[in-house]
């Protein structure tokens, strides 16, 4: 097919124009402009190290008691989940039987306190006629054997009269301790075994404990970086805890680590730790729930970075960084705790690392910047509101 000279001519003329008008385009678009961005450089500094775990309280001497002898309890002598003083009364056994033990060992002492009379009489009798012949020597010895027997007697009953006047002292149970005392699993009428029988537990909750199980995995974490001088470590027994109850409130009283146990536990892989706390007020209570914060140790070489400049990823924690060439590069970091307003790094950051902490929203991994420093004042926390702000 052949087409008209005149088409091709104004096709031409067309293409031209388009051509032009796009160079005109393309020439008046401005050139984009390199996003600014605020970065920290970061430095290190002497931080303390607190790692935080979950303890339960515990009392710092829960006492059994337990019948000494076996009888019928009789009284109940306390108000349950109260608390008692040492040698106040708290159950009576049926003291009739044990009454009636004494008197039967009192007798017996009398009884045996004659026949040592009668054996000392006797031999005092015969030895002077040994020497006139008038007895034999047997009959000597024989009053020597009597007396000693009548001695030995006299032991016995005394022996068994302690023991009576011990089970019917016990007859009436005292608290051991000051404390706060349980309910009573018995009540009167039952019969209650010596030794056996659980009746009920005093807890003295003025100190208490708090047990914390800290894994394996800490442990082992927390001897490198002693070895390698990244914490500087008091030693086990100078460690002091800080408490944070369950509903954000921080306990009032430190306490001091007093029992690292040896090994660790089989249930958990955990090794436990005591810590002893002061009272007074009776906040803590056996087996409560707290959160025990370790004070003493420091990271003398710590890197701090404000929280906004940590973001998370599928792979974890990482920040943006401005590297040599004005880019922004992506770097993972481990984030181990908060410290105010600022993330605790502990590994992927070294001083001098320029952290994007503003401009987030503009960037990406390999996009040229132009990094200016943040003003210090926006990386601190607000002021709390006044009464006026309500």
């Amino acid at each position: 097919m052949v087409f008209p000279v005149h088409i091709f001519i104004s096709l031409g003329a067309i293409f031209l124009v388009f051509g032009v008008g796009c160079k005109q385009e393309a020439g008046s678009m401005p050139a984009q402009e390199v996003p600014q961005v605020e970065v920290i450089t970061v430095s290190t500094e002497p931080v303390p190290d607190e790692p935080e775990f979950i303890g339960q309280a515990e009392s710092s001497r829960p006492v059994e008691i337990r019948p000494q002898v076996t009888g019928i309890l009789k009284a109940l002598l306390y108000r349950e989940g109260r608390d008692v003083k040492k040698g106040d009364r708290l159950y009576q056994i049926d003291p009739v039987p044990f009454q009636a033990a004494v008197a039967g060992a009192k007798a017996k002492i009398a009884q045996a306190e004659a026949r040592l009379v009668q054996a000392t009489h006797d031999l005092a009798r015969v030895k002077p006629l040994l020497a006139e012949q008038a007895v034999s020597q047997k009959d000597v010895d024989d009053a020597i054997a009597q007396d000693l027997a009548a001695r030995a007697l006299l032991q016995a009953a005394k022996a068994e009269l302690v023991k009576a006047q011990f089970d019917l002292d016990n007859t009436l149970i005292t608290a051991p301790i000051d404390g706060l005392i349980e309910r009573s699993r018995y009540y009167e009428g039952r019969l209650v075994s010596a030794q056996t029988d659980l009746l009920t537990v005093i807890h003295q909750v003025d100190p208490m404990y708090v047990v914390v199980s800290v894994p394996e995995t800490f442990i082992l974490r927390r001897r490198r970086d002693i070895e390698a001088k990244r914490i500087q470590y008091p030693g086990d027994y100078a460690m002091r805890g800080a408490l944070t109850l369950m509903d954000g409130t921080l306990y009032p009283h430190e306490g001091v680590l007093d029992l690292l146990e040896p090994g660790l536990r089989t249930e958990t892989g955990g090794r436990e730790i005591r810590i002893t706390f002061p009272n007074p007020n009776r906040t803590l209570l056996p087996r409560q729930f707290v959160k025990v914060r370790f004070k003493g140790a420091v990271k003398p070489e710590a890197v701090l970075v404000p929280q906004r400049a940590v973001l998370q990823s599928p792979t974890g924690p990482f920040v943006f960084i401005v590297n040599d060439e004005e880019k922004i590069e992506m770097r993972n970091v481990m984030a181990s705790d908060w410290k105010g307003t600022q993330w605790l790094i502990d590994e992927g950051l070294q001083a001098g690392d320029r952290v994007v902490v503003n401009g987030l929203m503009k960037i990406g991994p390999g996009a040229p910047v132009k990094a200016v420093p943040i003003d210090p004042t926006t990386t601190q926390p607000p002021p709390p509101p006044t009464s006026e702000q309500g």
